[in-house]
């Protein structure tokens, strides 16, 4: 059994980190740049909370990409503390700085740790897919599953692990079952906190989305 616990930052720090996404997304929309793009829109493992910005899982991507000449830009826009109700409300701020081709939603961690409904974080999951559609009807879908943590109960870990096969068959979207698998609870590969992948565990998650990007691509 896994465990997943990510942390909530503070008010402060998530607008400290909101300023860094508005200020890379604005870096990143190139007009004379021809490549496609994706979204990696997540939490704190997606923003790569502990590492430098060049370690967190995108940018391991981004490099990989450029190494095989694969003609997408990665954009990280991943928020540390994030819910799955506040990327709801975050999206479409986004969404208005670049159109996706494809988009990578990594959300729910949070919500699993604040025991949220699982049906409410099911409903702000397809919200923000039917945003992301109606951006570009044509952009494939990446939903990025985690494993609650056993605390919350039998039922709870049930109801949550539901949650994203229910989603990704709702609406029609690729699917990868854990982000972190092979990196939940293995010591070597976490930050002290033994909650937040180190910078060899990020190599792993790219690895994890790599692979389930394939048939996107």
């Amino acid at each position: 059994m896994y465990t997943l616990l990510i942390s909530c930052d503070s008010t402060e720090q998530k607008q400290e980190n909101s300023k860094t996404i508005k200020t890379e997304v604005q870096q990143d929309s190139n007009p004379e740049e021809k490549r496609k793009n994706i979204i990696f829109f997540g939490n704190s493992l997606t923003a790569g909370y502990g590492l430098e910005k060049e370690a967190a899982f995108p940018s391991v991507i981004q490099r990989e990409f450029d190494s095989l000449n694969i003609n997408y830009h990665c954009i990280n826009a991943g928020l540390s503390g994030e819910t799955t109700a506040g990327g709801n409300e975050r999206v479409d701020w986004i969404l208005g700085q670049n159109k996706p081709d494809i988009f990578v939603l990594a959300l729910g961690g949070n919500d699993a740790l604040r025991g949220i409904s699982p049906e409410n974080s099911q409903q702000n999951l397809e919200s923000i897919i039917d945003k992301v559609r109606a951006s570009n009807p044509d952009c494939k879908i990446l939903l990025a599953g985690i494993v609650p943590p056993p605390n919350m109960g039998k039922d709870y870990f049930d109801a949550f692990q539901k949650i994203y096969p229910t989603v990704s068959s709702n609406k029609n979207t690729f699917l990868l079952h854990f982000l972190l698998e092979n990196v939940a609870g293995e010591p070597s590969l976490n930050q002290e906190d033994g909650i937040h992948p180190n910078e060899e565990g990020a190599k792993i998650l790219a690895q994890n989305v790599m692979k389930a990007l394939k048939p996107l691509l």
